[in-house]
């Protein structure tokens, strides 16, 4: 049975630890949209290529390049992003993992609204930009120390106004997502919610079968 649980949210809610969690008790394949981008944005940086080729020769082994979770890959993966035809270069992949056979998790920005309009259960996961600046930095810190949480916070509100204001696939919760705020809560609880919700999703379709 197809089953697609549509996870989007703004940098650092918790999107990725929850998405993981809701793949992992159902058994479901996970991917995180945000490394397309990433990869995207890397391919930009070292190689120096341009955006939309970049994303157009896109291979799953770039997924798995060591670099993707650094502060510049993130802002250059938010830089292509608002490129409409890098988004169109990538959305057939998503789509693709979306519908397998056994169910798939996906998260992102624009899953629930763009790429999985239809999916089975949605899910929208945010949080204050100063709390997850703080979770950011403490992250980012370990490896650079001089790191001053100013800095990550305005990345952070930067990087949601890109999101966000961009003409192509604006950051936005779907209509019929359940939205979870984790500013206060601590993951066993942010993932109860969401595991709570997908199970009521699936329900619904079991006993429509």
């Amino acid at each position: 049975m197809r089953f697609t649980v549509a996870i989007d949210g703004p940098a650092a809610a918790g999107k990725g630890t929850i998405s993981k969690a809701v793949a992992a008790y159902f058994d479901l394949a996970h991917l995180d949209t945000g490394l397309l981008y990433r990869a995207v944005g890397r391919k930009v940086l070292d190689a120096g290529m341009d955006p939309v080729q970049a994303a157009k020769t896109l291979m799953a082994e770039d997924l798995n390049a060591e670099g993707l979770r650094t502060a510049a890959v993130a802002q250059a993966a938010s830089k292509v992003a608002v490129i409409a035809d890098v988004r169109a270069a990538l959305v057939d992949f998503q789509r693709a993992f979306a519908t397998r056979s056994g169910g798939a998790v996906l998260d992102g920005r624009d899953i629930g609204t763009v790429i999985c309009p239809r999916a089975e259960a949605k899910l929208y996961v945010t949080a204050r930009a100063e709390v997850r600046a703080h979770r950011r930095w403490l992250e980012l810190s370990e490896k650079d120390p001089s790191l001053a949480l100013e800095q990550v916070l305005a990345d952070v509100e930067a990087r949601d106004a890109r999101d966000r204001d961009r003409t192509e696939a604006p950051l936005v919760a779907a209509d019929d997502a359940l939205v979870i705020d984790t500013s206060d809560l601590a993951i066993p609880e942010a993932v109860a919610k969401a595991v709570a919700h997908v199970k009521s999703c699936k329900d619904i379709i079991i006993s429509n079968l």
